[in-house]
């Protein structure tokens, strides 16, 4: 089963995909923000293109474990998301995740700028590997 993962931000999505198998994940792109219409469709495209079958969203709580108000406007767009596609969204805790991808890029000794252009898709595929990971653990299916 192909899923997508999103890194929903404030001026763009990563996006990242499994491989047929579930088991590994890599960055495919990230989507600059300009009207929710357009992003849907962006994403749709990807959705036909790799024949998903479901999206997991990155969801943004608290260090605390509560939500915040960026958590609402993931929640909107997810809902959105998940009627004009038509498959099913599921929210995955992201905390972290970008500051991960940071310190991944960092590591590799990448420069700031070159970082700027991957960090949301890796951010992504760290959000899609968690999930994926979780799902085997308790040998849950997608």
């Amino acid at each position: 089963m192909r899923i997508l993962g999103l890194d929903y931000g404030s001026r763009r999505i990563g996006v990242a995909i499994c491989d047929e198998l579930g088991i590994t994940t890599r960055g495919l792109c990230a989507i600059e923000r300009k009207t929710l219409d357009r992003d849907i469709e962006e994403i749709g495209q990807l959705v036909e293109a790799f024949a998903v079958e479901k999206i997991v969203v990155g969801y943004p709580v608290t260090l605390g474990g509560k939500e915040g108000t960026q958590c609402k406007k993931v929640r909107a767009f997810a809902e959105v998301l998940e009627s004009r596609l038509s498959l099913p969204v599921v929210f995955w805790d992201e905390s972290l995740s970008t500051k991960d991808a940071e310190e991944i890029l960092i590591e590799a000794d990448m420069s700031r700028k070159k970082r700027k252009k991957v960090v949301d898709r890796l951010a992504a595929a760290i959000i899609l590997q968690g999930y994926l990971d979780h799902m085997k653990r308790n040998e849950n299916v997608f």
